[in-house]
């Protein structure tokens, strides 16, 4: 037996189904934390971004109308607002941090780079401005069609494809390695 469309469980769950609700969960909580991480930046937040976008679902799975798109648009939709509600709440102050755990991987240089190489991408997307980094988040971390993210940040897909592409050429710009001697040059600049 096949597992009912997301479009049948929504409406399952604006009757008030629990069974229906837990399978859209298990579905697509993983993307909720995905875009709510990737959005916000603040991966402490992004567990209660997707909980609280759950709880948006369940009291307003009525108001789906599939007409208007499909449900993977619309509750990214949601988690999206929701994201960027946070984002602009003023920034809590941050608690004592406990030391650092020791890595014990054996491969540790491997895990350096790639680590160095992730935190100039995560800086490169950081420095997007928000519907720039939703976009980005949305096509390439999440495997959002083109279309409906175009939904999602209600906008047209023409505007949407400008959208992401303007991102990239920003992130390849930031990710661009700067030229040796060019650095050499500035440090005896510098000096």
């Amino acid at each position: 037996m096949e597992d009912p469309e997301d479009d049948v469980l929504i409406g399952r769950v604006a009757a008030g189904d629990h069974t229906a609700f837990a399978l859209l969960m298990a579905r697509h909580m993983r993307r909720a934390i995905g875009i709510a991480r990737g959005v916000g930046r603040n991966p402490a937040d992004a567990d209660e971004i997707a909980q609280d976008a759950f709880l948006r679902l369940w009291t307003h799975a009525g108001r789906f109308d599939p007409a208007r798109g499909s449900f993977t648009a619309w509750f990214a939709r949601i988690v999206l607002n929701l994201t960027l509600d946070r984002r602009r709440r003023p920034a809590a102050l941050a608690l004592e941090t406990a030391d650092a755990v020791v890595d014990t991987a054996p491969d540790a240089l491997t895990r350096l780079i790639g680590a160095e190489r992730q935190a100039r991408l995560q800086a490169g997307i950081d420095r997007l401005d928000p519907r720039q980094r939703a976009a980005i988040v949305l096509f390439h971390y999440e495997g959002i069609a083109g279309r409906d993210c175009a939904r999602i940040l209600e906008i047209s897909e023409d505007a949407f494809e400008s959208l992401l592409a303007r991102a990239r050429r920003k992130l390849r710009h930031a990710l661009t390695p700067i030229d040796p001697d060019a650095r050499a040059s500035r440090k005896e600049i510098g000096s």
